[in-house]
């Protein structure tokens, strides 16, 4: 729940911009916005979550500071968004745990993973630090052991994520019988796809410092796509396995490593790219609160792609056992703490953006003769 403190002071920057109204064709924000004149703590928690922090609102403002309004629209909605991720979270401990300090949690869990995974292994026998016939994965691994562990991890995960996200949808206000709009969801996804929220009509955002510039946009989509296409190569390996009977490495030239690679790649560019970004960035408008958990998303990311890529050209080589464990149990880890850290922001984010939509159409349809 949002602090006595940080509610008062969303509600001061929401009305003070509610009579301005100078930034209202910027992004959705500002427009969902407009059709408020109370914000309650749950409009506050909408309003953040669809702000996707790109800064123009701030370099624009005429009540920032030294002005007595001292109003900074890109750090108080990410105070108020960070605040989400807890109140939604399911169970809520884990993500207090996981925000206080989300890099030392994510090496924590990594080592454990990784010491766990390689007494397993070598208690089954397996030669760890010698070639593999056919650099064959699950001559290391078992894939009972593989679908079983990964299986139990993406319920709890789903799970998590799925009483994370109908929460933020009760809290903002919308029945569970809107999520089932088409047309919403058509707006939403090409919002979402697109990121036309940091696209300022082709201009881009004034991030990381005040000239405008579509970089954060493109490593972010670059990020988003590398991520979605290593889960479509999962995907098609466990088809190529379980569907069409395919055992063994899959060669370089098959679906699930082209998908894999591609995805490999635009994971490691994108983080990099935004990490960059992040260093650079103008200290005034930054909630540092928040630097432990992006820090730890974007680092395991970026360790998940480089040590995928590194596993597929040593898979031939005595590396491969050691790089195979490394690399499940960074992955293992991003699953794990997906519901408590900034991969959240994904999920709300597009909630919002949801709602946004049929904000929209219900508007549109009010206006009809």
């Amino acid at each position: 729940m949002l602090s006595a403190e940080l509610l008062e002071e969303g509600q001061h920057l929401m009305t003070v911009c509610n009579a301005c109204r100078y930034c209202e064709g910027y992004c959705a924000v500002w427009k969902a916005m407009e059709t408020r004149s109370v914000f309650k703590a749950e409009d506050l928690n909408y309003l953040s979550n669809l702000c996707h922090n790109c800064s123009a609102c701030y370099y624009s403002c005429q009540y920032t500071a030294p002005h007595e309004f001292n109003l900074n629209p890109p750090k108080t909605l990410a105070k108020l968004r960070v605040q989400t991720y807890a109140q939604y979270a399911w169970p809520r401990p884990l993500a207090a745990a996981f925000q206080r300090n989300g890099v030392l949690v994510s090496a924590v869990v990594v080592v454990m993973l990784i010491g766990f995974m390689l007494a397993a292994t070598l208690g089954l026998g397996r030669r760890l630090f010698e070639p593999v016939a056919g650099a064959d994965f699950l001559a290391l691994i078992p894939h009972s052991i593989l679908v079983a562990t990964f299986t139990a991890a993406a319920a709890f995960v789903g799970l998590a994520l799925l009483i994370g996200f109908l929460r933020f949808w009760r809290d903002v206000g919308e029945p569970y019988n809107a999520l089932f709009s088409p047309k919403a969801w058509g707006r939403a996804f090409m919002d979402v796809a697109t990121m036309t929220n940091l696209d300022n009509d082709g201009a881009g955002c004034p991030y990381p410092t005040e000239s405008a510039s579509e970089s954060r946009r493109w490593f972010h989509q670059l990020t988003m796509y590398g991520f979605l296409s290593c889960f479509v190569a999962t995907i098609l390996g466990a088809i190529r396995f379980d569907v069409l009977g395919h055992h063994g490495t899959s060669p370089y030239e098959s679906l699930p490593v082209i998908f894999g690679s591609l995805g490999g790649i635009g994971l490691l560019v994108g983080t990099t790219g935004l990490l960059m970004l992040m260093k650079r960035r103008n200290a005034d408008i930054i909630d540092h609160t928040q630097d432990g958990m992006d820090l730890s998303f974007m680092l395991l990311l970026m360790l998940i792609a480089a040590t995928g890529l590194i596993l597929l050209l040593a898979r031939q080589t005595a590396a491969m056992g050691s790089l195979l464990i490394v690399h499940l149990a960074l992955v293992m880890t991003l699953f794990l703490t997906m519901p408590y850290g900034k991969f959240v922001h994904g999920l709300y984010r597009s909630g919002a953006l949801l709602k946004w939509a049929l904000e929209r159409s219900r508007k549109a349809a009010a206006v009809k003769p």
